[in-house]
């Protein structure tokens, strides 16, 4: 095989060629410099390629495409394999059941490699695993086979531009490069099988402490980036971000310049001790020598003083005027993300949209950037809202403030007289423009120095937006159903948009967007076990998938058909609405112009929602049945009376609820027979108390992943809910299906469809469950269905 043929490209694969022109190289050609996978993200950079296939010459190459695969998947971002399998599956009309077979194998070898901890997949480590790995696999080119491929490409680099011209795709080139992964899932049954064989071939440099990062109660399907550029509405932004990255020139962290050694002659002194003194000094004649000494005139060197990081907040002006619509404003929102969300930014960053006035805005989720991204202000230019910034808001001293905006606007006279003007505080202003232009200037010491220019191939970045409605149906065919509900109660979460009280009852609105029901406990009020047992208990869900921004303030009550009513107000729109959670009917005012005081919050009180102060003489009624209307109504001291009472009871939930373990990354049982969630184990505390507990991990028999089902080798089956429960269903019919809430810390409850045992936390309030001993329901269910596995799972 000779270069061309072993680095060819395909028609309508998961993988070609690109050129980033922003990367040069030593040997002069920049053309095909990269590799990346469309509408996914990029590989690997060619240059860093040919190392790693350099290394691999003693081997043997892999097949080409089997080895971009285990490349992407071993990159610390990789995060999103099912769309690469899609291409793989659209490659041909209908692929025969082998290969099929072989996708399902290959993809869980490739999820063994993600599961490595993260230095396993760094630096000589890396190459060590690749070698492991490819050492006498399947579709493997000789050895000298393989350097005279290196050898061809650094004396002609260029006939590499040939392997960038398309071919039609056919089954042997997928059959060759899924089969050999397919044959690694058979060698590497898990990831301690890859783990022992890379200590086997070699040894290991020794391996730096890892920092382990505790589970959070959000879910990580794939990176932020990623969620923008699979959104058709955030697509042009997401595509842009990382090849902004790449050229960016912006300092990211900033060290002390008064304490920064710098060398040369600014870090020479004419005081101090007789060892830092220049040896020049010593070369005087003695008189000279001494008489330098006493004068202070003796140069020394200073002592370096390590620096320190100067910490700052970083301020994002984004221009939403009429003049940056459309496209610059696409590159407006792009630059902000891209300095925001850089891998090596660490300092806090505030963003304002500044129009008629400044508004703070967030672009954490995607939702937040297509909302804000819809935002435009009926002016040509934005001097005024500009120069109120830097006048009435944010004096703090140390500011990193940015302005984008685009290039027309500079021309206009009072922008240029107020960025003149806030120059001292105006550290960078970026300009755009709609033919994918930007320019990054510094304000220093009174003058603009032009940074850096970035020229974006819009056409090639957006030539291929995502499909949502193809992505959306392939994802929830594989997903496997959960319950609205279980036997048990489930854990309360602590993150939440609101809490309510409403006719002596506790709701939370949660921050999945769940109107859940929570409840105190029945030993509340006993004051002897008062220390003893949580005030709360756990939560049931009322209403899913509530469409709600979760922004501005809410109220809760219920209609007299018994239906659920959420008020929402949004005080910086002005914006009034009322959703019925039941019927899914919606309606909402504008109440610009109304004059409602920015003190005024959101209320429910004897069946009708108020915008209510309690010194106001006036206050607003609003209608729970019917259509929404607002009408001013004298003040009622019964309002303020039975706020006191709700804002007492709703303290007794403040700060309470479970830390929920929902980020599932592993399944399995340990050699003592306990089982493994991620990186807990199921322990027994005391008598009758079990907990998950983090401990370091032996997994002996771990399950496959297919989603949110986890499933051991005798047929045994764990199903995840990211809401904080998990499902057992033993391949063993005698055993019947149970469940356990999945938390950090606390006593657990385990549960089937008739009996009870655990934490009463779990317990539904009225339950007809039987409730056990813990003990007997581990013996029974959880121990039985662990034994069946160990025993036949192997």
């Amino acid at each position: 095989m000779d270069l061309v043929s072993y680095f060819q490209s395909y028609e309508d694969y998961f993988w070609d060629w690109g050129t980033d022109e922003d990367i040069p190289e030593s040997n002069g050609y920049n053309k095909n410099n990269f590799l990346y996978i469309p509408n996914v993200g990029t590989i690997s950079y060619r240059t860093y390629l040919m190392e790693i296939l350099k290394e691999l010459t003693d081997v043997g190459f892999p097949p080409f495409g089997s080895l971009l695969l285990v490349l992407y998947a071993v990159q610390e971002n990789y995060l999103n394999l099912d769309a690469v399998l899609l291409h793989i599956n659209k490659a041909e009309n209908k692929l025969p059941k082998r290969i099929t077979d072989d996708i399902v194998r290959a993809s869980k070898f490739l999820g063994y490699l993600n599961e490595l901890k993260p230095s396993f997949k760094k630096g000589q480590n890396k190459i060590i695993l690749l070698k492991t790995i490819f050492k006498n696999s399947h579709n493997q080119l000789s050895e000298g086979n393989s350097k005279l491929i290196i050898k061809i490409f650094e004396r002609n680099p260029t006939r590499l531009s040939e392997a960038s011209n398309h071919f039609k795709l056919n089954l042997p080139v997928i059959d060759r490069d899924i089969k050999t992964l397919a044959l690694l899932y058979d060698r590497f049954p898990n990831v301690n099988a890859i783990v022992n064989t890379m200590y086997e071939y070699e040894k290991i440099p020794e391996l730096e402490d890892e920092v382990v990062e505790e589970e959070t109660t959000v879910e990580t399907d794939k990176d932020f980036i990623q969620e923008l550029i699979e959104e058709p509405k955030t697509f042009q932004i997401g595509s842009l971000i990382k090849r902004i990255w790449s050229g960016l020139k912006i300092p990211m962290r900033h060290l002390s310049p008064g304490e920064q050694p710098i060398g040369g002659i600014s870090d020479m002194t004419n005081k101090g001790d007789f060892n830092r003194m220049l040896l020049s000094e010593f070369a005087n004649e003695d008189e000279v020598f001494m008489n330098r000494v006493a004068n202070n005139e003796a140069l020394y060197i200073q002592r370096e003083i390590p620096p320190e990081e100067n910490i700052f907040e970083r301020i994002i002006l984004i221009d939403t005027s009429l003049k940056n619509w459309g496209t610059p404003k696409v590159l407006a929102f792009a630059s902000a993300i891209a300095v925001i969300k850089h891998p090596k930014a660490h300092s806090e960053c505030k963003i304002f949209a500044i129009g008629q006035t400044n508004i703070p805005i967030s672009l954490d989720k995607v939702d937040e950037v297509v909302e804000n991204l819809n935002q435009v202000s009926p002016v040509l230019e934005v001097s005024t809202a500009l120069n109120k910034f830097f006048q009435e808001e944010h004096k703090e001293k140390d500011l990193e403030v940015f302005f984008i905006t685009n290039q027309e606007n500079l021309e206009n006279p009072n922008v240029q007289k107020v960025i003149h003007e806030k120059r001292n505080r105006l550290k960078f202003l970026v300009t755009t423009s709609a033919n994918g232009e930007l320019n990054f200037y510094k304000h220093h010491q009174g003058t603009r120095k032009h940074v850096q220019k970035i020229q974006l191939p819009l056409k090639e970045l957006w030539a291929n937006p995502p499909k949502q409605k193809t992505k959306t149906v392939q994802r929830n065919r594989i997903k496997t159903d959960v319950p609205k509900n279980y036997p048990l109660l489930f854990p309360t979460p602590k993150e939440r948009i609101k809490t309510f009280l409403y006719e002596g009852e506790f709701y939370i609105l949660s921050n999945k967007k769940q109107l859940l029901k929570t409840y105190l406990s029945d030993n509340y009020y006993n004051k002897n076990i008062y220390q003893n047992i949580s005030t709360q208990k756990g939560c049931e869900v009322i209403i899913e998938n509530i469409s709600i921004k979760p922004r501005g303030q809410f109220a809760l009550a219920k209609n007299r058909s018994g239906n659920y009513i959420l008020a929402q107000f949004q005080p910086d729109k002005k914006i009034l609405s009322k959703l019925n959670l039941n019927t899914k009917e919606y309606s909402e005012l504008n109440l610009t112009g109304q004059n409602i005081p920015e003190n005024f919050s959101l209320i429910y009180f004897n069946k009708n929602f108020y915008l209510y102060n309690s010194d106001a003489t006036k206050i607003s009624v609003i209608n729970l049945e019917g259509n929404l209307s607002v009408e001013s109504v004298k003040n009622d001291d019964e309002i303020f009376k039975n706020g006191i009472k709700s804002e007492t009871e709703l303290n007794k939930l403040k700060n309470r609820g479970a830390k929920i373990l929902n980020n599932f990354t592993k399944i399995g049982i340990n050699d003592v027979d306990e089982l493994i969630i991620s990186n807990f184990t199921l322990e027994l505390q005391t008598e009758n108390v079990y907990s998950l507990v983090k401990t370091p991990q032996h997994i002996h028999m771990l399950a496959v992943q297919d989603k949110n089902k986890f499933i051991f080798g005798d047929g045994s089956e764990v199903i995840t809910d990211n809401r904080g429960m998990l499902t057992f269903i033993s391949s063993n019919k005698n055993i019947p299906t149970f469940y356990m809430p999945s938390t950090h810390y606390g006593y657990l409850a385990i549960a089937t469809e008739k009996d009870f045992g655990g934490s009463e936390y779990y317990l539904p309030k009225h339950s007809k469950l039987k409730v056990r001993e813990m003990d007997e329901m581990y013996s029974d269910y959880m121990e039985a269905f662990i034994k069946h596995i160990v025993r036949y799972g192997a």
